[in-house]
């Protein structure tokens, strides 16, 4: 018979079994919150990478132990992502993992922001948890001017942060951007799509994108068809090489000009188009009672320009502009509408603006209707000119850099901003190279003062290619950025015929040529930017040819860049890198304020001004007449005037 078990036996192996296991091999190392270096005096690496592996070693750490040492409950950080940046595969690129960094920091009793400062710059926000009551693509716009810990602060300086941001940085904080923005909100423009001549262009400022809806007052919509007809005759007329036979003309319109005053047309037609008691607060004219013969009765001009007054509050230049446009419509022997009176053909009737007599009238005597209209529009714009008020103060973005002693080397500070900025072309390729295209836009900007449209379509030449001739040039009205052998420089080269003021005195019918300096490394990066990220930004799009592109996407078409599109792009350089950020300590200027790259020429015209006092040599640095500097660009302070004169008046006292 078998023996059986003691209780004693039973109850060790029942302890056994619920004895928990110990793990083999050596004990784990205790947590030390602060433990000390094994080598005092250690050369500083320039990469994070390194930087981390060398600390590490320093006081004992594996990816382990420091995992165990700095986690805390709840953090998604694991003991490979470590191991990671220590190799360099990954790099630090959200909030979390910037907070973990900070804890190595502390615990090694290293300085803050150490290893933060030896990361590759990836040209993108720090990825951080969504932030409530913000749309994905408000979230996008915000997250570059946040702070790396704002979602640590409190609500209240949140909130303050937010708005300060949306005001200063994103809107513009002044009463014109606020007007704009909101005006904005209000698609009411008739479009005129189509080829009319050589030039592409589309009037109303609203996107061929937008869906048309005719039950919906807020929509943009193809203008009627004999509308875009007569518009378009009137394109052609005015863009064509040579004015149509039997045809007077007095100039003709180029590419960006007709594209603003389709803009303007569909912005008229369309106030006219929309309901009254809609929140445009148009007229509620039929479309298809509207047509271009309509701008010749006074009727329609005192509502327009009431309504114009009741949205904005006050008579600005354009409304004198728009008088403009429709008088030279109407003047005697070249205005467009004068030599066609067959437009009387699709009047129609329309309550509280055009009655049947006025109708039959203007199908009787074209030239009467046309008489009265001029001398009725020449009355109201010396009226419209004595109110009329300044809404956009184009130096108010830029006031502190046209009041420092030298604003080019104020401006140039944003150049500076972006080349400390500029992310690792090894690991972020193309925000390394959206940088370069940022840094080019300003620097050609501060060389040339070229306007936007110069500046957008300048071609390129590559060393050593065979340059356009001056008449090819000619032909597509561009510059081109080409090396010069004899002078070992780059050179831009524009045919005077490129330029909005090509009649001005300043050209004399000779093209622009300039030798662009090499300094502040911008041949380096003319050179990198040709080499490397133009093709980088192309992607597969086709190239336009031109040396600014646009970054492409798979739906891209064109990279070649729209003037929205440029301005947005400089506008962004500026948000960027341009205006300081008391909350991040990023950007280069304080009171900076967003602006276009037109503004770069108010800042030449006024460093030349304030070094010389010459507006002739102003108007030299912007390819204009002096006393265009002196209406439109130059901030000429008196304080500045007295300054330079006293630098004259003070020799008499120094011999």
């Amino acid at each position: 018979m078998a023996e059986r078990p003691s209780l004693t036996s039973v109850s060790d192996e029942a302890e056994a079994v619920l004895r928990p296991k110990l793990k083999r091999g050596p004990k784990p190392k205790p947590i030390v919150e602060f433990p000390e270096p094994s080598v005092e005096d250690w050369i500083d690496p320039p990469t994070f990478p390194e930087a981390l592996s060398l600390h590490m070693m320093r006081h004992g750490d594996s990816c382990n132990h420091l995992h165990r040492a700095i986690i805390r409950p709840g953090d998604k950080t694991d003991r490979k992502t470590i191991q990671t940046w220590a190799v360099g595969a990954k790099s630090p690129g959200t909030v979390e993992s910037l907070a973990v960094l900070e804890r190595i920091e502390r615990r090694y009793r290293l300085p803050t922001g150490y290893f933060h400062a030896k990361l590759d710059r990836s040209g993108r926000a720090a990825a951080r948890p969504a932030i409530a009551k913000l749309t994905t693509a408000e979230r996008r716009r915000l997250a570059w001017h946040l702070p790396s810990d704002f979602s640590k602060r409190p609500k209240r300086e949140r909130e303050e942060i937010l708005a300060w941001v949306r005001s200063v940085i994103i809107e513009g904080a002044t009463d014109y951007r606020r007007f704009q923005r909101e005006a904005t909100q209000q698609r009411f423009s008739l479009r005129f799509p189509g080829n009319f001549g050589d030039a592409r262009v589309r009037g109303g400022g609203c996107s061929s994108k937008v869906d048309t809806d005719e039950g919906t007052e807020l929509a943009c919509r193809d203008a009627p068809l004999h509308l875009q007809q007569e518009v378009g005759r009137l394109i052609a007329f005015k863009t064509s090489t040579l004015a149509p036979s039997g045809l007077l003309r007095q100039g003709m319109w180029g590419e960006e000009t007709a594209s603003q005053k389709l803009e303007h047309l569909g912005l008229l037609f369309g106030a006219l188009r929309s309901p009254a008691a809609g929140e445009v607060k148009g007229l509620g004219v039929p479309i298809d009672r509207l047509c271009l013969a309509m701008l010749l009765f006074p009727s329609l001009w005192d509502w327009y320009l009431h309504w114009r007054e009741d949205r904005r509050g006050f008579y600005t230049s354009w409304e004198i502009n728009m008088l403009d446009f429709a008088l030279s419509l109407a003047r005697d022997k070249t205005g467009w509408m004068r030599q066609h009176p067959d437009l009387a053909d699709a009047l129609q009737p329309v309550e509280s603006l055009i009655s049947a007599a006025d109708v039959d009238e203007a199908r009787r005597d074209w030239d009467a209707v046309c008489d009265r209209f001029t001398i009725y529009a020449l009355n109201r714009k010396k009226d419209v000119q004595r109110v009329a008020k300044v809404h956009r103060d184009p130096f108010e973005p830029i006031l502190p850099i046209l009041e420092a002693e030298s604003p080019v080397g104020e401006y140039r500070k944003i150049t500076e901003e972006i080349l400390d900025r500029m992310p690792s072309a090894r690991r972020y390729p193309k925000a390394a190279a959206e940088a370069v295209r940022a840094f080019l836009m300003l620097r050609f900007g501060l060389h040339l003062g070229l306007r936007q449209k110069n500046l957008r379509q300048l071609r390129f030449c590559v060393r050593g290619g065979r340059h356009s001739s001056e008449k090819q040039l000619e032909t597509l009205k561009c510059g081109e950025l080409r090396w010069n052998d004899l002078s070992g420089g780059w050179e831009v080269f524009i045919p005077a015929v490129a330029f909005k003021n090509a009649s001005s005195s300043f050209f004399s019918r000779k093209p622009y040529r300039l030798l662009l300096p090499n300094l502040g490394r911008l041949y380096e990066f003319i050179d990198i930017y040709l080499v490397r990220d133009r093709q980088i930004l192309l992607g597969g799009a086709e190239d336009p040819k031109t040396f600014f592109v646009k970054s492409a996407k798979l739906t891209t078409k064109n990279a070649a860049y729209s003037q929205v599109g440029f301005y947005d792009a400089w506008r962004l350089a500026i948000q960027r890198y341009g205006i300081y950020n008391p909350y991040t300590g990023r950007g280069a200027i304080k009171g900076l304020l967003p602006h276009g790259p037109h503004n770069v020429r108010d800042v030449l015209a006024t460093h030349v001004l304030k070094k010389t006092g010459s507006y002739e040599q102003a108007g030299y640095a912007i390819q204009d007449s002096p006393e265009i500097v002196a209406k439109h660009y130059g901030r000429f302070f008196p304080h500045d005037k007295s300054a330079l004169a006293a630098v004259v008046l003070n020799q008499a006292w120094e011999t």
